[in-house]
């Protein structure tokens, strides 16, 4: 313990944390104050020595795999919560620094996304059966960030104003051409084509999302307005009067950025519009921590902003409005979290012990990388000339009121789509 208990005693200052050794020994580290008390089991040694060289990912893995255990109640999102409150001293551990370092270093060889790599990536994740996600996400099957017009909102409420607030800033009108990139559950596509009266071309490449979306859209009564492809998004062909994609970017990779944007702006019709919807850093550019680079979203990053403009700036699009959610993604990741621990038992007698102490860490890290990191979710509008969104932002306001009240009517009329 001489190695890890020099980081810990260095590390933990709020909150306290108890160890009990393969051995039977028990080290104390922290005040005790201002933060949770916490006391892990370490069912061998050998962890001790691993623990302390990586302890972000060492900690996921010995807890999947059944040797870290917790005492007194306690559980991975208390761990975390004590990780959270003392996250700068873990960083300026010189064996952490060196790290950090090292991980800097790959950053683009980590996030490399050319086209066969990225499908297999992107199925890594989402390729899980629907009856999964369905236990722990709303009716709508959104895994996004909601937009909650109150902290206290229903989930299923705040991913349905998400898409109301996503479709008034595009200013969607009935027959309208819509690709979506990135297309997820389909819900989005949904929305658009039942009440906007949009035609949506809606890409993807996880099959099992696909799937799922088809069934969605024919059980709304709108499978005629949407078509879904399983492409990439730079293999996607047409021009449209809106582009949407939501949570892709985060899939692309540092070294993708160009393609992307270029994409987007090579597939909008002149006049045309698109809006980005991402988690972003307020900090500057880093890297993928460990486990979620590992076991959750292989080759994804979460981009600074710096990131973002200078490929926008590159690829020649204007940004033509941005709006930053700061907490609304915490409240949205709380509410799975809350909703999947529920259904604890169901999700891993359907898909492992395993498995679901992995879903368990990663709900509880991301929820607190958005209470207590540098993460934040951002909307961008694009478009290849400087007027081609509205100059005045009161018509986002308008149109997100006209979208409430028209919400409440079953769907639009289907209309031939825009020349």
């Amino acid at each position: 313990m001489r190695l890890l208990s020099h980081l810990l005693s260095r590390f933990v200052d709020k909150g306290q944390l108890t160890i009990l050794t393969a051995r039977g020994q028990r080290f104390v580290y922290g005040s005790g104050l201002d933060g949770p008390h916490v006391t892990v089991r370490f069912k061998d040694e050998k962890l001790e020595r691993d623990m302390f060289f990586n302890p972000e990912l060492v900690a996921a893995e010995a807890y999947m795999d059944g040797r870290l255990t917790f005492e007194d109640g306690a559980g991975v999102f208390d761990l975390l919560m004590l990780f959270s409150v003392n996250r700068k001293g873990l960083g300026s551990h010189p064996v952490q620094q060196a790290l950090r370092k090292a991980w800097r270093s790959l950053k683009r060889f980590q996030q490399a996304n050319p086209v066969a790599k990225a499908k297999e990536n992107v199925s890594s994740h989402y390729d899980h059966p629907a009856a999964f996600y369905r236990l722990w996400l709303d009716e709508t099957m959104a895994y996004s960030c909601a937009y909650f017009e109150q902290p206290d909102q229903p989930l299923v409420e705040a991913q349905k104003a998400k898409f109301r607030h996503v479709a008034a800033k595009l200013k969607i009108e009935p027959g309208m051409r819509v690709a979506e990139i990135g297309s997820g559950w389909g819900g989005l596509s949904i929305y658009l084509a039942k009440h906007c009266g949009a035609h949506v071309t809606a890409i993807n490449v996880s099959p099992e999302q696909l799937a799922e979306s088809r069934r969605l859209a024919k059980e709304a009564g709108v499978e005629h307005l949407i078509d879904f492809r399983e492409v990439d998004y730079r293999k996607l062909d047409g021009q449209y009067d809106r582009l949407v994609s939501i949570g892709m970017m985060e899939h692309v990779g540092v070294t993708h950025f160009d393609e992307y944007f270029t994409a987007i702006r090579k597939l909008l019709k002149p006049g045309g519009f698109a809006l980005v919807h991402a988690i972003g850093r307020m900090s500057p550019p880093g890297t993928t921590a460990p486990f979620i680079r590992k076991y959750i979203f292989p080759g994804g990053y979460v981009p600074a902003l710096s990131e973002v403009f200078a490929s926008t700036e590159r690829t020649h699009l204007w940004v033509a409005d941005m709006e930053v959610l700061r907490l609304h993604y915490y409240w949205t990741i709380h509410a799975w979290r809350m909703r999947f621990m529920e259904r604890y038992d169901e999700v891993e007698a359907m898909m492992g012990a395993r498995f679901a102490r992995m879903w368990d860490f990663y709900l509880s890290a991301v929820e607190l990388g958005f209470l207590h990191g540098s993460n934040m979710v951002f909307q961008l509008l694009l478009s290849e000339r400087r007027d081609d969104v509205p100059v005045i932002r009161d018509y986002m306001v308008d149109a997100e009121r006209a979208l409430s009240a028209r919400d409440r009517i079953p769907s639009l009329p289907a209309q031939e789509p825009q020349s």
